[in-house]
């Protein structure tokens, strides 16, 4: 029968409508909004896993049980995969990065979907001084920083960022010093440590989780054990809890355990120790001997805890290479001490030297130049060393390597980065194992396009994830999946507060990730940094996929995840 093309249009339109009215009518009418239906559910508790299916409504997880797919809007077959709480990254870097890349794809591929931050000196509060020290950074990519408070940075993310990954942060204790003392070595007076107080009081109630230090690094350095007991009794009050990279991790190592200890005890608040480790070959084997005054501490009272990542190489910046004194007063101050060839000469001299006193000398521990590696670079004309270790950039350049690392610095205004080969495999592995120590990666996410793939970083915030679970649980048996499931996921959730997230349990948030326990391992390497891990399949942030099949969707349904002490502004 012939039907006119007008008659056609009209009646393909007609089709259409209906075809929307019944997705529309099936969509009110079913029970729930995703159902995961045949996978092994690992529950984060560290329970055996069990054969389910998982539905979700909204951004909550509604059922686990037996269900049907007919009550679903959508499906996901997950036979053969894990099911498990979304990962939780304890120390994930990315506050800077978000601004950059909302995607926070190398982190998604790992199966992370929430990330705790703010080591030390946090990306807010701060003040204008400290803005403009951050300039060049920003200028960069583009970016303003056009926030001051924690709060004001939190609307940003929430309002104007919209990330895939869900993201709290601590208040950096060296960044509150630096807002009220700025980076010199002296001892806050009795109203700078009030100052110091109320900054920490108000971004507890915007929402910061706790209260943060980074002891190895200017200025949290200058910081007193007393002044960091006083600030984390601000943080204690808000519900908060102390976290820190720890004053020293090689040899004074035993007398920096006394200071968490201490600081827990007089503050009350429970404590956690980010990326534990023992380094430098005079301290390897020492592991079991910390882990074991951690489990001591806690037999007398102490809440102290502990993460890892799996990786005997360390990363950070590297000016860290340099003496103490040298990074003291900011940015400035440190390019004109090595403008100066009697300073350089004291720098190098100190570099050398094992018994150089004041501060962990990670250029001598690490082996010197051999043993060190320019990751990354802000400048572009230092490219062409990423990659290579000092002693090879120090030939290139024909001069001593650590003459390498002062120009370096110079060139790039403290903006590079480096890797340092510092860890056993034998006390990474102890740490792993141990119940009390959960996972971070201590890395912002990256992609292998776009802005924040033009530099050469750590693997470990590519792979720390997939590489636990493939390596360590699948390949060495170290422990079983479910443990490490619960290092990654109620354990950290329960260290921070997040009392909705973290368990696979009707009520909580639908933070999900499916993987194939098979598959799942890390690609990237030190070598060749830059590759997504892969094994993960399906990752469900508040209850929507932000990764299908292996693919990133364009959903960005990250949320920010405020503290006990949050008070919403009215």
């Amino acid at each position: 029968m012939y039907v006119p093309p007008a008659a056609r249009s009209l009646l393909m339109v007609l089709v259409a409508a209906a075809t929307l009215v019944a997705v529309a009518l099936s969509a009110q009418t079913s029970r729930f909004d995703i159902v995961i239906l045949g996978g092994e559910v690992i529950d984060g508790t560290g329970a055996p896993w069990v054969r389910a299916d998982v539905g979700i409504r909204g951004d909550r997880i509604e059922a686990i049980g037996t269900l049907r797919a007919e009550d679903a809007a959508r499906t996901i077959a997950a036979n053969g995969l894990v099911v498990s709480p979304g990962f939780i990254d304890m120390l994930g870097q990315s506050e800077f990065n978000l601004l950059v890349d909302n995607r926070a794809a190398s982190k998604i591929y790992q199966g992370i979907t929430t990330e705790i931050t703010g080591e030390g000196g946090s990306i807010a509060p701060l003040t204008d001084a400290m803005a403009e020290a951050a300039a060049d950074r920003y200028k960069h990519y583009g970016l303003v920083p056009d926030f001051r408070t924690l709060g004001e940075y939190f609307t940003r993310l929430e309002t104007r960022v919209h990330p895939a990954l869900n993201l709290g942060s601590f208040v950096g204790a060296g960044g509150v010093r630096e807002m009220v003392i700025g980076r010199e070595n002296r001892a806050a007076s009795a109203d700078d440590l009030e100052r110091m107080r109320q900054i920490v009081a108000r971004a507890m109630q915007e929402g910061a989780l706790g209260l943060s230090s980074s002891l190895q690094y200017v200025p949290d350095r200058f910081a007193s054990t007393e002044e960091l007991v006083a600030l984390a009794r601000v943080s204690a009050a808000h519900g908060g809890i102390y976290i820190t990279h720890q004053r020293s991790e090689s040899g004074a190592i035993d007398g920096s355990l006394d200071e968490v200890f201490t600081i827990a005890e007089q503050a009350g608040i429970p404590a956690e120790i980010w990326h534990l480790k023992t380094a430098y070959r005079t301290n390897w084997g020492r592991m079991p001997s910390v882990l074991r005054r951690i489990e001591e501490a806690r037999g007398r009272g102490l809440d102290i805890t502990a993460d890892i990542y799996p990786y005997t190489r360390a990363s950070n910046g590297l000016d860290a290479c340099l003496p103490l004194w040298v990074r003291e007063g900011g940015v400035d101050e440190m390019l004109a001490r090595l403008r100066d060839p009697a300073q350089r000469a004291r720098i190098a001299r100190e570099m050398a030297d094992p018994q150089s006193p004041g501060w962990e000398n990670q250029w001598y521990g690490s082996g010197g130049g051999d043993g060190i590696t320019l990751a990354s670079v802000l400048n572009p004309e230092l490219q062409q060393y990423e990659g290579l270790t000092l002693t090879e950039i120090g030939r290139r350049m024909g001069k001593d390597p650590r003459e390498a690392v002062m120009d370096l610095v110079m060139a790039d205004r403290g903006e590079s980065f480096c890797i340092m080969a510092m860890m056993n495999e034998d006390d990474v592995r102890a740490a792993l194992a141990h119940p009390l120590v959960a996972i971070g990666t201590d890395s912002g996410a990256r992609a292998e396009d776009g802005p924040l793939s033009e530099s050469k970083l750590h693997p470990r915030g590519w792979g720390s994830f997939p590489r636990i679970l493939g390596h360590y649980v699948r390949d060495e048996k170290l422990m079983t999946l479910e443990e490490a499931i619960r290092k990654m996921t109620s354990r950290p959730a329960a260290r921070v507060g997040l009392l909705d997230r973290g368990i696979l349990r009707p009520g909580m948030k639908a933070d999900i990730t499916i993987f194939d326990p098979a598959a799942i391992h890390d690609v990237s390497t030190f070598d060749d940094p830059n590759h997504y891990s892969v094994g993960v399949r399906h990752v469900i942030v508040n209850g929507r996929p932000v990764l299908e099949d292996g693919q990133m969707t364009k959903a960005r349904p990250g949320e920010v995840l405020r503290g006990r002490g949050y008070r919403r502004s009215e």
